[in-house]
């Protein structure tokens, strides 16, 4: 009696442990291993949307809008040269060098794959070839600049046309414009035109065009999974790395290249857009672009929408808002070159004090760029995509 109570007892005891988990000392299954999740979470899909659709293609928008208005300018040079339409062609170039410039923070896909950045672009412009053209031939239409080389063609061309070798001034006259030099003027600007169309349409119609089937190149982004994009990882390793190479060429290149490492080894024949003086023009928008991709809008919008900002945030709110003040911080200290009499950057390099203020725009966009490398860009291997 006694045993077979000891046994039933012991029969309620193992029931009971087996329906609360329970086990005996010789049960060797391993517990569950609980792994705490680590890195962060981001839904980069509205992100990407934002970028590509309204800074990236809409600026490519822009830019072939305002390529179209400089054509027009320059027909009207033309056909009625005074000094009034000379100052409206002049006003125009840089007005369509704007978007392009902010432009170079993203410059990847159709602009590189069609070769879209040398035939605009082209730095420096071979003006010795340029001015045999002129001497030796006696027309220009645009189907004859296409056969050039892309050294005297694009911006700078149209630049050197417009504004003179900018060594005394910017001022062109235009009794210093011949006939022959307003004709090459719009055909160019024709050529030109009919290349930013050529970038508009890759992105928003068909990335190939001698190809019915080929996608927009704007899909490639926005539906990640695909043979340029594995997946949004790599959508916004691209946006990031494009921040860096702008940030990179401007503090590394298009400023520390001609400003020498003293003022006794300077090098103007370097300096960008020197022509027209626009340099520090150039260098401010290249920024700018840093700042539209980073916020996700332009400085025309004015209502907030989704960036590179909002990544960083879901990750480290501290380093969202310091990277931010560092493009802030670079833009305004490229604008102080100019100094108190609006001095232009080719001379700034020249300058004992100016030179002070152009260390101190290379140190900011320094700063900028080692936060993009080593604090933004290392965020995607602990982003949870």
């Amino acid at each position: 009696m006694l045993i077979k109570t000891s046994l039933l007892a012991t029969s309620a005891a193992l029931l009971l442990l087996s329906a609360c988990g329970g086990s005996s000392s010789s049960d060797t299954t391993p517990s569950p291993t609980i792994v705490e999740p680590t890195g962060f979470t981001f839904d980069a899909e509205p992100m990407i949307a934002n970028i590509t659709n309204d800074i990236i293609v809409e600026g490519y928008n822009d830019l072939n809008t305002k390529a179209e208005m400089f054509h027009l300018a320059t027909l009207s040079l033309l056909n009625s040269p005074s000094q009034a339409t000379l100052a409206a062609s002049q006003e125009a170039w840089q007005t369509v060098r704007s978007p392009w410039e902010q432009g170079e923070a993203h410059i990847f896909g159709p602009v590189d794959a069609l070769s879209i950045d040398p035939h605009l672009d082209t730095w420096p412009l071979n003006t010795s070839d340029l001015q045999s053209l002129l001497a030796t031939q006696s027309g220009f239409n645009a189907d004859v600049i296409k056969l050039f080389n892309d050294d005297v063609q694009g911006f700078h061309t149209m630049e050197f046309l417009l504004f003179g070798d900018g060594l005394t001034d910017n001022a062109k006259a235009i009794d210093e414009m011949t006939a022959l030099e307003r004709e090459y003027l719009a055909a160019t600007a024709e050529v030109f035109r009919e290349y930013t169309q050529s970038l508009y349409d890759a992105w928003t119609v068909r990335h190939d065009a001698n190809d019915l089937n080929s996608s927009a190149y704007k899909a490639f982004l926005l539906t990640p999974g695909n043979d340029v994009y594995a997946s949004q990882l790599g959508v916004v390793q691209e946006l990031i790395n494009g921040l860096i190479g702008i940030v990179d060429e401007v503090g590394n290149g298009k400023i520390a290249e001609p400003f020498g490492s003293d003022i006794n080894s300077t090098d103007t024949s370097l300096v960008e857009s020197q022509y027209s003086w626009n340099s520090l023009a150039d260098f401010t928008n290249n920024i700018q672009g840093v700042h539209n991709v980073y916020l996700g809008r332009t400085s025309a919008q004015s209502s907030s929408d989704i960036g590179i900002i909002d990544f960083i945030k879901a990750a480290d709110s501290e380093l969202a808002v310091r990277v931010d003040t560092e493009i802030l911080s670079a833009i305004n200290a490229i604008k102080a070159i100019s100094g108190n009499n609006d001095m232009p950057f080719r001379q700034a390099i020249n300058d004992v004090e100016a030179r002070v203020r152009v260390q101190t725009a290379i140190d900011a966009l320094g700063i900028l760029q080692a936060s993009l490398e080593n604090d933004v860009l290392t965020l995607l291997k602990e982003w949870n995509s």
